[in-house]
């Protein structure tokens, strides 16, 4: 293994739980202001309707992709300028 994929392994590990930590509390304050309502709608919450469902769902799904995307770009980046090389 070389040192680059070495350095960005962890990194990668730790982003992924990361950016779904960080994503869920972003999606809750958005929900929160958007909604004016503390919970988001659960997919076998037999009150709400399928729309409500479905934009709570792609707009949780949007965000997660997003942060994700950050974290790893950011790491690969700094693994680059600790070592020289973009990790594989």
């Amino acid at each position: 293994m070389q040192t680059e994929q070495a350095l960005y392994k962890p990194f990668a590990l730790l982003a992924a739980v990361s950016s779904g930590m960080l994503a869920g509390a972003v999606f809750q304050r958005i929900w929160k202001a958007v909604a004016g309502e503390e919970d988001a709608p659960d997919a076998t919450d037999e009150e709400r309707a399928w729309s409500e469902i479905l934009l709570a769902s792609a707009l949780q799904g949007a965000l997660l992709g997003v942060t994700r995307a950050v974290l790893n770009r950011g790491g690969a980046q700094g693994v680059r300028r600790l070592t020289g090389k973009w990790p594989a």
